[in-house]
């Protein structure tokens, strides 16, 4: 009896609790602590796709990669495969001449297997507006974003442009925190509706062009520029604009706020590591895709250099650092890299569950790779 009166007691003040947060509009937790605590993990973690609802983005026109005559046939030096174990890498790959070269996987991973990209999917996201200009559902990267997102609110909401979204340099009430459970960054993760969050609770405090500044709700804005200037879901314009155009071999998944809702921009494009380097493939080749032209080679030439700070561009960190042409590359929290070297023509590719502390503006993992690969491949 006792024990009856204690569970009813806990079923009470749990029931309240959970009252409680979604009177506070902090129910989000929920999901938070169910997809990381009770499962083991103490934040976001490469595998967390099976806890939101996704959107598909199709392959429709798959062809695998040529491989190199000399494929796998180089071992990776003794420092690159420490860091790589290190960091509990998933999926290596590294593409040569646009011929697979080196492929290499573990934990059970395989080159079917889906990773969370992260912030990797703000690069993605930046490639399709650019594409979206190029086949005229948004005019230009000055347009202001009040013109799609009139609801934006802020003191200089009428100064923010689509390229400062892009460039970080948005000037919002945004705090990149990824340990504060109360913080804007998790509720725009695990968050029942990005765009009430969005444009109820981001304002625009800060003059925008004029301060870089990392925040992950610019990209997730601009994402729902795209979303309202186009005619279809992120998902599928992604589908058929590139991933068709890049011939990608599997299906990819795009995390969204809700079942059939918002695709969260700024993180969660899950694919794997050979459709990952497709992407860094057709940059390489300046916007092209086994001739098609994919991506304006401008605009790549553009993205891919230093705006407001010398290490970032449209949403690509750049390396200059004792390179003859810059390294240039999409970034995930975790070291999900897709590497593009132009004068080694090299495109790599990592994913896993960890990365080390910065060096500089870059992970000492990151520059790790970048020249033990220059070195053997």
């Amino acid at each position: 009896m006792k024990f009856l009166r204690f569970l009813a007691v806990l079923l009470l003040i749990l029931g309240l609790l959970v009252l409680g947060l979604f009177i506070s509009g902090n129910q989000y937790l929920i999901k938070g602590a169910w997809a990381t605590y009770l499962h083991g993990e103490t934040s976001a973690t490469i595998d967390d796709m099976r806890f939101f609802d996704t959107r598909t983005i199709q392959a429709t026109n798959p062809k695998n990669w040529d491989k190199s005559s000399s494929f796998n046939e180089k071992e990776l030096s003794g420092e690159l495969r420490e860091v790589l174990e290190k960091t509990r890498s998933v999926a290596f790959v590294v593409v040569k001449n646009g011929e697979l070269a080196h492929e290499e996987y573990w934990d059970g991973y395989s080159d079917t297997s889906l990773s969370n990209s992260f912030s990797m999917a703000k690069s993605i996201t930046t490639l399709l507006t650019q594409i979206a200009i190029q086949e005229g559902f948004i005019t230009s990267w000055d347009d202001e974003v009040s013109k799609y997102l009139p609801e934006l609110e802020g003191a200089y909401r009428n100064e923010l442009k689509l390229i400062h979204l892009s460039t970080m340099t948005a000037g919002l009430q945004w705090d990149e925190n990824y340990h504060n459970p109360f913080d804007i960054t998790a509720k725009a993760y695990y968050g029942p509706d990005i765009e009430r969050l969005m444009l109820n609770e981001v304002p625009v405090v800060n003059p925008p062009g004029e301060v870089w500044e990392y925040q992950s709700g610019a990209p997730q804005l601009l994402g729902l520029v795209l979303e309202r200037a186009l005619e279809t879901s992120i998902s599928k314009f992604a589908a058929e604009k590139l991933w068709f155009m890049l011939q990608a071999e599997r299906d990819a998944q795009w995390h969204l706020d809700h079942k059939d809702g918002t695709e969260l921009t700024y993180c969660c494009f899950n694919s794997n590591a050979r459709d990952f380097a497709r992407l860094g493939q057709m940059m390489l080749n300046h916007g092209k895709w086994k001739g098609h032209t994919v991506v304006d080679s401008a605009f790549i030439a553009q993205a891919t250099q230093g705006y407001a700070v010398n290490h970032y561009g449209y949403s690509f960190w750049i390396d200059t650092d004792d390179h003859l042409t810059p390294v240039y590359y999409m970034r995930g929290i975790l070291g999900q890299y897709i590497i593009v070297i132009p004068e080694k023509n090299l495109v790599i590719v990592r994913l896993g569950r960890e990365r080390l502390e910065k060096k500089d503006e870059h992970s000492l993992d990151f520059h790790i790779i970048v020249d033990e690969v220059m070195k053997y491949f």
